[in-house]
């Protein structure tokens, strides 16, 4: 099979240990993905451990042909990664990473049909995002002290709170990104999507005093917006880890992670407004449907609040805080 394929499909790499099936043909799928769609780092690492799961599930089975592959094998490799503890949304990306590379192949004369086209993963229980209250976030945020740590962690903090921003987001800020005589953000988020964002004034106080201790270790010809101590743009992990150690440290009963801060901004903001629309747009979900999990949220919100306040709810708020 891969004796034959056009001269663009590069072969893989020799080593001591046996290749994977399909490696040319995702070896030129990925560089589709790098040249030609230009997908971000990310979304390519993304797709590249979804695809690798499938080639190592067909090296087990012995499955070594594309165009010999079946439905039944496909769905037979969705039921051995959900037993493996893989859950539904899990499965659903990873359905359609293979669902791309098919109809990639398919394009390249490799495969005739998609044989994961039509194919469904598990449904997984629909859980609601964890959120922090007004208080809770108030004290996670309050990062206490002077140095370039605490100055960055307090603006970094106050900004995905301010703004509801995702993790990658943040951290690919730029400082030319600010707008600081309107008091706005601009942001390129999920599929290289610009959105212009408004920020809080004690968002702009911690990152206006967050630029002056970047100046200490920040050569000025560094663009990133948040920096480490070694003068480069702070990573994913080491905001995660930060945000771990502040938990214990600001007193938060359990950890709060980046995306936990961004559902409490989406959560606080649709308390308040009562605008879904409006929320939409600030988290920049192409789909409504998407934010609507919050009016889950506000309802909980809702629901205490009048068996609170109400003489003659006669309601008990355990079955509300079960499903929290």
């Amino acid at each position: 099979m891969t004796d034959t394929l056009p001269p663009d499909v590069p072969h893989a790499p020799t080593n001591d240990s046996p290749a994977l099936p399909f490696t040319p043909e995702l070896n030129a799928f990925l560089n589709y993905m790098r040249s030609e769609k230009q997908f971000s780092p990310l979304t390519q690492q993304n797709y590249l451990r979804d695809l690798k799961k499938f080639q190592r599930y067909c090296a087990e089975k012995n499955i070594s042909e594309l165009p010999l592959l079946t439905m039944g094998q496909v769905r037979n490799a969705v039921a051995y990664l959900h037993r493996e503890g893989l859950g539904g949304k899990s499965l659903q990306r990873w359905l359609s990473s293979l669902r791309s590379f098919f109809q990639f192949c398919i394009r390249r004369g490799w495969m005739t049909n998609n044989v994961a086209e039509g194919i469904a993963a598990p449904k997984s229980p629909k859980l609601l995002p964890k959120t922090l209250d007004v208080d809770q976030t108030a004290q996670f945020v309050a990062v206490e002290g002077d140095d370039f740590i605490n100055k960055r962690d307090r603006a970094l903090l106050e900004l995905i709170y301010s703004s509801g921003l995702r993790l990658a987001e943040v951290t690919s800020l730029n400082v030319k990104d600010i707008d600081w005589g309107d008091a706005m953000l601009t942001v390129v988020g999920k599929g290289r999507k610009t959105r212009i964002l408004p920020v809080g004034s004690m968002a702009m106080t911690a990152l206006k005093d967050w630029l002056v201790a970047r100046k200490q270790y920040t050569q000025d010809s560094e663009p990133a917006l948040f920096t480490t101590q070694r003068g480069g743009r702070i990573s994913h992990r080491a905001v995660q880890m930060r945000m771990q150690q502040l938990s214990a440290s600001q007193g938060m009963d359990n950890p709060v992670h980046p995306h936990m801060l961004r559902h409490s901004f989406a959560s606080h903001i649709l308390e308040s407004s009562g605008d879904l629309r409006l929320v939409q747009e600030l988290l920049g979900h192409e789909n409504i449907s998407t934010t609507q999990i919050y009016t889950h949220l506000d309802f909980q919100h809702l629901a205490k609040v009048y068996d609170q306040a109400h003489p003659r709810a006669g309601r008990k708020t355990d079955s509300v805080d079960e499903e929290a």
